[in-house]
């Protein structure tokens, strides 16, 4: 899952047109912040088209730095471990966002490739709505914002009243701040409990709510 020489676990937050900036700025920099403080992980922003900047919900653009990995294109190339599916826009009758890419169908079926290749994905806020939509959560525990947890009942969902569902290999939490309890989870699982309480203490923030595991 990484290059040659570099043994670190590959990080992909995937961002598109309309995302939530907390979905996204929060965990890369909870992530990035880890990274300096040892673990091995190794995030970077990436689009499914290979778009040169992103417009986030409010107007914040960012320019990421790759294209999403796929299994029957970049086989040559680093394998994600994880990959980090933001919100944004769910409940707004906008041309773009998460429904907009929900309804559209390329990133959905992008990440049930992603899954069918071994990769962990993770939503955050209504992040889990694509992951829903990719027909990944039908049957398992999962969580979004609370304005789409009927939207993900619907879908097939069992609704879990947590901050964070860790459902193994697809991985679900909250609305917009919730981002941060999930990236530092994710840091406490797949680098080290001391890593992740460091880079809590050097947020300031303390984690909320409660993480549920099969």
């Amino acid at each position: 899952m990484s290059r040659e020489g570099d043994h670190r676990m590959k990080v992909q937050i995937v961002i598109f047109t309309g995302f939530d900036e907390l979905d996204v700025v929060a965990p890369f920099e909870a992530l990035r912040r880890a990274e300096t403080l040892g673990a091995d992980l190794r995030t970077e922003l990436v689009t499914l088209d290979g778009a040169d900047e992103v417009v986030a919900f409010y107007g914040l653009r960012l320019r990421p730095t790759g294209r999403l990995w796929r299994a029957d294109a970049d086989e040559a190339a680093a394998q994600p471990g994880i990959v980090i599916v933001p919100g944004g826009g769910w409940r707004y009758p906008t041309p773009t966002g998460a429904r907009a890419e929900a309804q559209r169908g390329a990133l959905p079926a992008a990440l049930a490739s992603l899954h069918t290749a071994g990769v962990i994905l993770a939503g955050v806020c209504t992040g889990a709505m694509l992951l829903a939509s990719a027909g990944l959560l039908a049957g398992r525990p999962a969580t979004t914002h609370h304005g789409a947890i009927e939207d993900l009942r619907a879908a097939g969902a069992e609704i879990i009243a947590a901050r964070v569902v860790d459902d193994g290999d697809i991985l679900t939490s909250g609305g917009v701040t919730s981002g941060l309890d999930l990236a530092l989870w994710l840091i406490e699982r797949f680098a080290s409990p001391q890593i992740a309480a460091a880079v809590e203490g050097g947020l300031e923030y303390e984690r909320r709510g409660t993480v549920w595991r099969r």
